[in-house]
């Protein structure tokens, strides 16, 4: 079965992105209304020391993905990375920044997966059921479209991982939680 919420952390350089930490924020409140738990995937090269900050932005659990091959972005190790996760762990949402990696990264796994993926979202929400030709609990995602003249709402009703990648600068993080408690799985 295909459960909580995750959130791919982008680091670059030991550095995590503004946009993970945004998302966080936005996980928590899916994560909330589904009655799931906010996971945070963090890849890269003696990284683990990160996993404190998302802790404390949000994430109930962390897992690290630490390698030499890490170290730097490369599209391939960063894949199969994050897809043995996915694979392994069955997550119900995704999350991505709409980032060059997150760019780059996303629609690789959304293949590998055979899954789709709804790119530069603006708002993401669990719908409530009102919508007699979708059920509720599901990942609505919703994102410009034709050059930016409307706006499309896009539901994945069938298949889990739900997956998407959100534009930087669109979501809140939350506070800061010094001393914040999670899970960290190496």
């Amino acid at each position: 079965m295909n459960k909580n919420v995750y959130v791919f952390a982008e680091q670059r350089e030991g550095v995590i992105q503004p946009v993970a930490l945004e998302l966080l924020g936005k996980a928590r409140d899916l994560a909330d209304v589904l009655g799931e738990r906010v996971v945070a995937i963090l890849a890269g090269y003696q990284i683990a020391d990160k996993a404190n900050e998302l802790i404390a932005y949000g994430a109930d659990d962390v897992i690290v993905v630490d390698a030499p091959e890490l170290k730097d972005y490369i599209t391939e190790q960063y894949t199969q990375a994050v897809y043995t996760v996915i694979n392994e762990m069955n997550p119900n949402v995704v999350l991505f920044g709409a980032t060059t990696i997150g760019r780059d990264l996303a629609p690789r796994l959304s293949a590998r997966l055979e899954k789709g993926l709804t790119a530069d979202c603006t708002k993401l929400e669990i719908s409530d059921g009102s919508d007699p030709k979708l059920e509720a609990r599901k990942l609505m995602m919703t994102r410009p479209a034709f050059g930016g003249n409307t706006i499309a709402t896009i539901a994945c009703p069938d298949f889990r991982p739900q997956m998407a990648t959100v534009r930087p600068g669109v979501m809140q993080k939350l506070p800061k939680v010094e001393g914040a408690v999670a899970n960290v799985i190496e």
